[in-house]
């Protein structure tokens, strides 16, 4: 497996509809109930969002900003829009903010550690060894985080796996600047308890058996 791959997989992730309901829901049970807000630009903000048009969404809630910035519903749903505009650098700025405005806001903390190990993993951005290293050390801090106020979420689990397994290809390859096989095993080890984590919530999940296998040979083949 190699970034490239990883970020070609990225690429081709379709967002639906059910995602993006997903992202309003993840604003809070008071968001659901509340009335509409106020501000012309997040309510053609959140349309935008539905209709599956992030950057028209992002306009609109940057313009919403001036009157808005201290509310982090607002500022959630544009650093989302950006997520999902493959702004990423944009989007960790304003998922930040949210969780200074909201420090126990889980999907701010998830959606952040996605954006920044999106980054680490994408080979076209011009960055260090040491730089992506970082990338994905915040992901994971993001993710344990994320789990410190939800301890019961998979996909939680499942992601900051994804960001120890990167953490393990990053610093297990051979040659590399920053090669750690010490760094690299103990960083496997973790994606193999997260993944076994996961699997306690659903012992069918054939693909999560698979990565388990996967981060093992990765481990066991370190030179």
């Amino acid at each position: 497996m190699n970034f490239n791959k990883l970020n070609t997989q990225m690429k081709s992730v379709k967002i639906g509809l059910a995602t993006v309901a997903l992202a309003l829901a993840t604003m809070g049970a008071q968001a659901q109930t509340k009335e509409q807000h106020s501000d012309p630009n997040v309510r053609a903000g959140e349309k935008a969002l539905l209709d599956g048009d992030f950057k028209t969404a992002a306009s609109q809630f940057e313009k919403a900003l001036p009157k808005a910035g201290s509310e982090p519903e607002v500022v959630y749903l544009l650093g989302y829009s950006q997520f999902q505009n493959g702004d990423y650098k944009k989007a960790v700025a304003n998922f930040t903010k949210v969780i200074s405005l909201d420090p126990k806001n889980v999907s701010a903390y998830y959606y952040k550690a996605k954006a920044n190990n999106n980054m680490a993993v994408n080979k076209d951005l011009k960055l260090s060894n040491q730089e992506r290293q970082a990338l994905l050390t915040s992901a994971v801090a993001d993710y344990t985080k994320a789990i410190a106020v939800n301890a019961n979420d998979a996909k939680l689990y499942q992601n900051r796996a994804i960001a120890y397994r990167d953490l393990g290809i990053l610093t297990g390859t051979k040659g590399a600047a920053n090669y750690n096989k010490a760094a690299a095993t103990e960083a496997y080890n973790k994606a193999v308890t997260d993944y076994e984590k996961v699997l306690t919530y659903d012992a069918s999940r054939k693909d999560i058996q698979t990565e388990v296998k996967k981060a093992k040979v990765y481990r066991d083949n370190l030179k």
